[in-house]
């Protein structure tokens, strides 16, 4: 089946979708994303998506080019056309194709690009990794100082992710100042007996939406919760770590630079925290 995405107010066949080499996002990755899962034909945790994008555009003074009920018929129209039970939808707002190349932003009339599509991935809820865990390496943050917006410059994650092929393992974990900071695109974390830590909001962080809830669902369940920075070294004496991202949910880290977390097995909380995710976002899914 041709799959059906969505380029500035159309529904097209992805065959005939197309943007202007002068839009900004392609010259100048002037521009923001956001990705929303989709478990068995309904969004996950989409209030929270569509509250970080407004937030991502403030940033970059992009006015949102549709309203909140254009965002979810664009979203439920997507999953439907494509026949999306388990996967993904992918949006990218950009400042436009102001009809040249200019590092100056261009005029306010400059209607910003929308562009959006799905991904299926019939095992999203359950990948075989989930069962064995992750292996990372930690390399340097050397991305730019504002990784609380989520923009489409992407290619240092890229990078690192690809480090991280090289080496053999799942994803890598960056380090600035002797800190964790996050992953390649996800958040991370470490327990600690009944602590759960990870780092505070900032500019040196995105501000994960699966991050919030989970935060919420392991104060809930009586885990004592620590936003501040740790190091690997910090990490490597844990008991269990992990990470979230609004693909991967939470996925369990067994090793990092090569040694084991814990007993090298996905930890008790950390798949407890997954089950409680996965089954309250389910109740709230829309």
């Amino acid at each position: 089946m041709t799959r059906i995405v969505y380029v500035n107010g159309s529904y097209v066949p992805e065959h005939q979708a197309t943007v202007s080499i002068f839009d900004r996002g392609f010259l100048m990755a002037d521009g923001v994303y956001e990705v929303t899962s989709v478990l068995d034909g309904k969004l996950i945790d989409y209030a929270g998506h569509m509250k970080r994008l407004d937030r991502s555009l403030d940033q970059l003074a992009i006015s949102n080019p549709l309203t909140v009920p254009q965002w979810l018929e664009l979203h439920r129209r997507l999953v439907r056309d494509n026949n999306i039970s388990n996967g993904i939808v992918y949006l990218q707002v950009t400042r436009g194709n102001p009809g040249d190349r200019d590092f100056k932003f261009p005029s306010k009339d400059v209607v910003p690009t929308v562009v959006a599509f799905t991904q299926s991935k019939p095992d999203l809820a359950n990948p075989p990794a989930v069962e064995v865990g992750w292996k990372v390496i930690s390399i340097p943050d050397q991305r730019w100082a504002r990784r609380d917006i989520k923009t489409v410059q992407l290619l240092y994650p890229s990078m690192g992710k690809m480090m991280a092929v090289h080496a053999g393992v799942d994803d890598a974990w960056f380090v600035e100042d002797g800190n964790v900071t996050e992953g390649t695109s996800n958040n991370a974390y470490i327990i600690v007996r009944d602590k759960l830590i990870t780092r505070q909001l900032g500019n040196e962080i995105l501000h994960g939406i699966t991050r919030s809830a989970v935060i919420q669902f392991a104060s809930e369940s009586g885990l004592q919760i620590e936003q501040r920075p740790f190091s690997i070294q910090e990490s490597l004496s844990a008991d269990e770590a992990f990470v979230t991202s609004a693909s991967a949910f939470v996925m369990p880290v067994v090793e990092i630079d090569g040694q084991s977390i814990g007993n090298g097995s996905p930890g008790r909380l950390t798949k407890k925290l997954r089950e409680t995710y996965l089954a309250r976002m389910r109740q709230s899914a829309i």
